[in-house]
């Protein structure tokens, strides 16, 4: 999950959306009450979970520890596969947007011609 958590892209997408619900909630004072009670909620039910998994996690420790090897192996193989996972959302978003407008300019000159 931190390997994951770590590409640029996941990690500018998750600051984007973090600035986006941070800046709803304070512009909307309606969502704000229900976010916050959302998140009480989220946060209480993750400590509640959290002592009753824990022994269960001890007893898996091993085969989690074997699935995040195969995970980290994938993740790696598909950064290669995928290098714009190295590059974060606006960088993605601003060269989607070149290669559009050039694909456009290029549709509006062999339609002229």
């Amino acid at each position: 999950v931190k390997e994951l958590a770590n590409l640029s892209l996941v990690s500018s997408a998750c600051d984007v959306v973090s600035a986006a619900y941070a800046s709803t909630k304070e512009s909307h004072p309606y969502l704000r009450s229900v976010c916050d009670a959302a998140e009480k909620g989220v946060q209480s039910v993750t400590e509640a979970t959290a002592s009753c998994v824990q022994p269960v996690l001890a007893t898996l420790e091993p085969h989690v520890a074997a699935a995040s090897v195969y995970a980290s192996k994938g993740l790696e193989k598909l950064g290669e596969k995928l290098p714009l996972l190295q590059k974060p959302v606006e960088q993605v978003l601003s060269d989607t947007k070149e290669l559009v407008s050039s694909r456009v300019a290029d549709v509006k000159d062999a339609v002229s011609s």
